[in-house]
């Protein structure tokens, strides 16, 4: 029957501290921001870097990194 009470102890710490990182949370503005994730997704992604282009791969036969 103790071991109930250590356990109602230990889940009210651990709720306790959770609603501490919430609040926390909440008033550095972490949930300031709900636009923008929004309409992340119709921005385009930034340009591909040259070492990424096609004709550098080296996965591609020889002749066809020429073309």
């Amino acid at each position: 029957m103790s071991v109930i009470f250590i356990l109602i102890g230990i889940s009210l710490a651990v709720a306790g501290s959770f609603l501490a990182a919430f609040l926390w949370a909440v008033k550095s503005g972490q949930y300031e921001d709900d636009y923008t994730p929004s309409v992340r997704i119709l921005f385009d992604d930034d340009a591909p870097s040259p070492e990424t282009s096609d004709n550098k791969r080296e996965d591609k036969p020889i002749n066809e990194q020429k073309k």
